[in-house]
C-alpha cells in the first residue's frame, strides 16, 4: 500500500509517519500493492484531526477521529477502517470475487475554491465520475464513505440516482423523471 501523509496548519513529526506506516500495514490483508491511503492530520485548538482515506481500484475507505493526541486519533481512526471493512465484509468479497470492483468508482473530490456567485457563497465543488452500478452497490459506497447520500449512474436503466440514508434507518432512492 502507498502511504501519504499530509499536515493541515502542522507537520507530522517524522515518528507520526513511521506509526502510520506501522498502523496501515494492518490493513494490507485486506488491499493489495495498488490500493493508496491518505492521512491528513490537522491542529484545531486543543486538538488532534487525524484523517485515513483508502483508495482500493475506485473503491474508498474513509475515517475521521479527533484526540488530544495525533498517535491516539490515529489509532482510533485504523480500528474505524477495520470495524467497516468487517461489517461489511461480506458484501466486499462478493465483490472481490465477482471481478465487479473495477466497475465501482466512488467519489472523487476535486475540491476547489470559487468566488462568490450571485447571493449564494459555493464553497466547494465536488466533481463526481458516474460509472454504472447497483443500487446495492451505491448503498454500500455511500456507508463506506460514512456520507448521508450518494450520487451514481443506476446501471439497470442508465440513468443518475440518488440514495440517501432515512432517520427510520433505511435507505430512499431518488431518479429523475425522463
Amino acid at each position: 500500500m502507498i502511504i501519504t501523509v499530509v499536515g493541515k496548519k502542522c507537520t507530522p513529526r517524522d515518528s507520526f509517519k513511521e506509526r502510520a506506516d506501522k498502523k496501515l500495514a494492518k490493513l494490507d490483508k485486506f488491499f493489495g500493492d495498488e490500493a493508496s491511503a491518505k492521512v491528513t492530520a490537522a491542529v484545531e485548538k486543543k486538538y488532534q484531526i487525524v484523517e485515513v482515506t483508502i483508495d482500493n481500484n475506485g473503491m474508498f475507505f474513509r475515517a475521521q477521529a479527533k484526540a488530544e493526541n495525533m498517535n491516539d486519533a490515529l489509532d482510533k481512526c485504523v480500528d474505524l477502517l477495520i470495524r467497516q471493512i468487517r461489517k461489511n465484509k461480506t458484501k466486499l468479497e462478493k465483490r472481490f470475487r465477482s471481478g465487479s470492483l473495477d466497475d465501482v468508482i466512488a467519489e472523487s473530490v476535486a475540491a476547489e475554491e470559487i468566488e462568490d456567485e450571485a447571493q449564494y457563497n459555493v464553497i466547494r465543488t465536488k466533481v463526481i465520475p458516474l460509472k454504472p452500478q447497483s443500487v446495492d452497490e451505491a448503498i454500500l459506497q455511500m456507508n463506506m464513505l460514512g456520507h448521508k447520500f450518494y450520487m451514481f449512474r443506476n446501471s439497470a436503466d442508465n440513468s443518475v440516482a440518488l440514495v440517501y440514508s432515512r432517520e427510520d434507518g433505511g435507505y430512499g432512492l431518488i431518479t429523475p423523471q425522463e
